[in-house]
């Protein structure tokens, strides 16, 4: 009896059996397991068919498009490596902002943060100049290698360049506090969130092509979001058609807009893991 709860308590190793015969029995238990595991996550199984999808969509767009104008590229030396870097600036402030979340998370730290006087508001804040920090700290460097490696730097945008960095900006860090309240909501099997959403809006943000490219009514979906606007607006100043006022307003406006709403969203998910006691178990 003491063995037993020895081993009940974790303090002795349970032994491997030896020579056993393998088992497809075992395995076959072992598959169901990961497909219960798999079956019973929504955000699991839209990640395996996400990828695939997200990627033939945006390039065949971009090839649909090059195969209507090849000389298209060649009218703007860099186009393709501005939006490159400008898509990063999204991505990264998304995934900034959402990272800072996932590591209290990860080292079951949030119920020692609001046991504190910490205010959600004051956390956010904090989330978002963290993610402000990582995405400069991974952008600018790719920015200046651009010019020795090929010959073109996305500085050459000028003032232009602040507004469209900082509606990417605003639009990361909206998209980012969606996240944050579906994975307050339904716990970490949606962490992978932080990685599909913002590249959900990847095809209809018009990064490597023009917004004509869409079908009709999907150009109406890409002109409600941010991005679109943005990426419009960069190739205006590149093909050399001034600076786009009615895309960057209509940017800034969505922006404040969605801000707002992701911002309502999360404090109505924070205080509902709060009333749950979600934050003390860390949504397990």
């Amino acid at each position: 009896m003491d063995a037993r709860r020895k081993i009940d308590e974790g303090r002795v190793a349970m032994p491997a059996a030896p020579g056993l015969p393998f088992s497809l029995h075992r395995v076959g238990a072992m598959i169901l397991r990961y497909w219960f595991l798999l079956r019973g996550s929504w955000p699991r199984i839209l990640e395996l068919a996400y990828w695939p999808t997200v990627q033939m969509i945006v390039w065949g767009l971009i090839t649909r498009h090059l195969q209507t104008d090849s000389s298209w590229v060649a009218q703007a030396a860099g186009v393709l490596i501005a939006a490159v870097l400008l898509w990063d600036v999204l991505f990264r402030s998304q995934l900034g902002l959402s990272l800072s979340f996932l590591e209290e998370v990860w080292s079951r730290n949030m119920g020692q943060l609001f046991v504190s006087p910490l205010r959600p508001s004051e956390w956010v804040v904090a989330m978002m100049s963290m993610s402000l920090i990582r995405t400069l700290i991974g952008v600018v460097p790719a920015a200046l290698l651009a010019l020795p490696l090929f010959g073109y730097s996305v500085f050459t945008l000028g003032a232009p360049l602040l507004a469209f960095f900082a509606n990417l900006l605003l639009s990361g860090w909206w998209i980012a506090l969606i996240v944050i309240s579906v994975i307050l909501r339904f716990g970490l099997g949606a962490e992978s969130m932080a990685w599909l959403l913002v590249f959900l809006l990847a095809p209809v943000s018009c990064i490597y092509y023009p917004l004509e490219v869409l079908p009709g009514p999907v150009q109406w979906l890409a002109l409600a979001l941010p991005p679109a606007h943005v990426f419009e607006g960069m190739r205006a100043v590149l093909f050399g058609h001034g600076f786009p006022f009615r895309h960057f307003a209509a940017a800034l406006g969505l922006n404040g807009l969605y801000m707002v709403i992701a911002g309502s969203t999360f404090l109505w998910a924070f205080h509902d893991a709060r009333r749950r006691g979600a934050l003390l178990n860390q949504y397990e």
